[in-house]
């Protein structure tokens, strides 16, 4: 059962507190991350195609609906997460999100869509964040001048991204490292 809670920082639901089940590895955003993304963000998610990978309790897949995101697809593997997901969907109305139960991988060698904003947020010490990245990137899921984040645990070194990929921001907080890339032509 959902015993844990994230609060949707601004934007349409301010304020509410969305649910998340207790599962091993599971880590939200921290609040005071999400608000410097969302600050690096501010113009970027109104009317952006937003692919939230590894969305796990949601925190960043639904904070940009919340703000004004178009779309919002959220990918997560565990079948549990996803139920809850789609209920907290259901709690706001959140018409524009929609929930794929599916490993990263899969999803991302099907059908490709263009994206304006990518989170990935992958689980800590498996090595997925280089992987998925050139995923994204060589089998097209990208809008030119899209915006991905990317957070990772502190110790590990983001290297070998696609070269195309500027760095915007980087930060560090507790054992988090999170980034802020734009897709350059």
């Amino acid at each position: 059962m959902a015993s844990n809670k994230v609060k949707i920082i601004a934007g349409q639901w301010r304020g509410r507190n969305l649910p998340f089940p207790d599962i091993k590895g599971l880590r939200p955003t921290p609040v005071r991350v999400r608000e410097t993304v969302f600050n690096w963000l501010q113009y970027d998610v109104i009317a952006s195609r937003c692919l939230d990978l590894y969305a796990g309790s949601g925190a960043l897949g639904m904070e940009a609906a919340s703000r004004g995101a178009k779309a919002v697809v959220q990918v997560d593997d565990d079948a549990q997460v996803c139920r809850q997901l789609k209920q907290n969907a259901e709690l706001v109305s959140a018409s524009q999100v929609k929930i794929v139960q599916q490993d990263v991988f899969r999803y991302l060698a099907g059908n490709a869509q263009m994206f304006d904003l990518v989170f990935l947020d992958p689980p800590f010490a498996k090595g997925y964040a280089v992987q998925a990245a050139n995923w994204l990137e060589e089998k097209l899921w990208l809008a030119n001048h899209a915006k991905i984040y990317i957070e990772v645990e502190n110790t590990l070194k983001l290297t070998g991204l696609p070269e195309n990929w500027k760095m915007l921001k980087h930060k560090k907080a507790g054992e988090v490292a999170y980034y802020l890339f734009e897709r350059i032509d």
